[in-house]
C-alpha cells in the first residue's frame, strides 16, 4: 500500500498557532485539541526543560490533555503555558471538576538564548496569542516559525561556528491511517538527509565555507571539559489518527526518537534536552509497531524539512543558503 503525502493539519481534530518575537529570535507553537488527545511522552536529551509532563507518566489518571506548547526561553519560557490555559477557561475546554473546566497543558522548551536578545522570551501573553490563533486562525508553517523562530544546530564548537535551522512537518497517509511528524530542530549536533546520509547543517568550518563533523571534534580529547555551547534540544510531536492508549503512545513516541537518531549526530547527549510527543486523535486500528516505525521515518523527514525551510538570520547560515555557496 503506497503512502500519500498530506498537511500536516489534515490528521484529525488538532489546532496549531505560532507566535514569534523575529526581533528577539524566539517563539512558541501551540498543538489544541477541543476535546482532549490522549498523549504520551519519550524524552531522551539530559537536559528537558518542561513544565505538566507528568501527567503523561502512564501511571498518572490524566487520559487526555489539551494542549500541548513548544517554546524558547529554556525554563524562562515556561510561562508561555499560563497564557494557553487563560485562553482555553475563556472558551470553556478543560477537565470538568464539577466546580471549574481545568485545561490541562504540557510544555516542553528549548534553548535560544543565544539567538536574538537574550531578554526576549515567550511569556504568557505570547502563549494566549498562539492559542488564539490556532483556533481561530491556524496559522502553522515551517521554517523560522513558532518554536522555531530561534533554532540552531552544530553548537559544539561556540555559536560562531553554528547554522540557522526552524521547525518543520510532514505526514502521510496510508490507507484509512494518518501520521505525521512536527520538530523544532535545535541540536548540539549535525543533521544528516535520512534516506542519502548526506550531512545538510552543522558545525561549520571558521570561515564557515564547509562542514566539520560534530562527532570527530568530540573525539579529539577525552578529556572531560566543558562545552562552549551547553543548551539545545530538540522537541518533537508524533500526531496520528490511529487509537492508542497513553502507555502505547510513549512506546511510539520512544520509537519516533530512532527518526532522531537517523538525522541527528550526536543526539541524546546530556546538552540536549530531546522530547518526543506522541498523540492519538482518531478510532483507526493500526498495528503499533508499524505506527513507531512510521513516527520514526515522518520525524525524520520533518527534521530535513525543519532544516531546509529555514532562512538564515542573526548571522547564522541556513542550508538553502550554504548549498548555493
Amino acid at each position: 500500500m503506497s503512502e500519500i503525502e498530506i498537511a500536516i493539519t489534515e490528521i484529525g481534530a488538532i489546532s496549531i498557532g505560532q507566535t514569534e518575537n523575529a526581533e528577539g529570535g524566539t517563539g512558541c507553537t501551540v498543538f489544541i485539541s477541543k476535546d482532549g488527545m490522549c498523549t504520551g511522552l519519550d524524552v531522551r536529551g539530559g537536559g528537558p526543560a518542561s513544565r505538566e509532563t507528568q501527567l503523561l507518566n502512564p501511571l498518572t489518571a490524566a487520559q487526555t490533555i489539551h494542549a500541548i506548547v513548544f517554546a524558547g526561553g529554556s525554563s524562562f519560557g515556561l510561562g508561555a503555558a499560563d497564557g494557553v490555559i487563560r485562553y482555553l477557561e475563556e472558551k470553556n475546554i478543560g477537565l470538568d471538576t464539577g466546580i471549574a473546566r481545568v485545561p490541562l497543558v504540557v510544555q516542553s522548551d528549548l534553548f535560544d538564548l543565544a539567538v536574538g536578545d537574550k531578554s526576549a522570551r515567550p511569556d504568557a501573553e505570547m502563549g494566549y496569542e498562539a492559542a488564539r490563533l490556532a483556533l481561530e486562525a491556524p496559522n502553522y508553517r515551517d521554517g523560522n516559525f513558532g518554536a522555531g523562530c530561534g533554532a540552531t544546530v552544530g553548537k559544539i564548537a561556540g555559536m560562531n561556528t553554528c547554522m540557522k535551522t526552524g521547525i518543520g512537518s510532514y505526514a502521510v497517509e496510508i490507507g484509512k491511517l494518518k501520521i505525521g511528524a512536527v520538530v523544532a530542530v535545535n541540536a548540539i549536533g549535525d543533521i544528516y538527509d535520512w534516506k542519502t546520509g548526506e550531512k545538510i547543517a552543522g558545525l561549520l568550518t571558521k570561515d564557515k565555507a564547509a562542514f566539520r563533523d560534530t562527532s570527530e571534534y568530540m573525539k579529539q580529547s577525552i578529556a572531560v571539559k566543558d562545552n562552549k555551547f551547553t543548551d539545545n534540544t530538540t522537541l518533537g510531536v508524533v500526531i496520528t489518527n490511529a487509537s492508542f492508549t497513553k502507555p502505547q503512545l510513549c512506546k511510539i513516541a520512544g520509537m519516533a526518537h530512532d527518526g532522531y537518531a537517523r538525522s541527528i549526530r550526536p543526539v541524546h547527549t546530556t546538552k540536549d534536552g530531546d522530547s518526543i510527543f506522541a498523540v492519538s486523535l482518531g478510532d483507526v486500528e493500526a498495528n503499533q509497531d508499524l505506527v513507531g516505525l512510521l513516527a520514526a521515518e515522518v520525524m525524520s523527514e520533518a527534521i530535513k524539512r525543519a532544516v531546509m525551510s529555514a532562512e538564515s538570520a542573526y548571522g547564522f547560515i541556513a542550508a538553502r543558503d550554504m548549498l548555493e555557496l
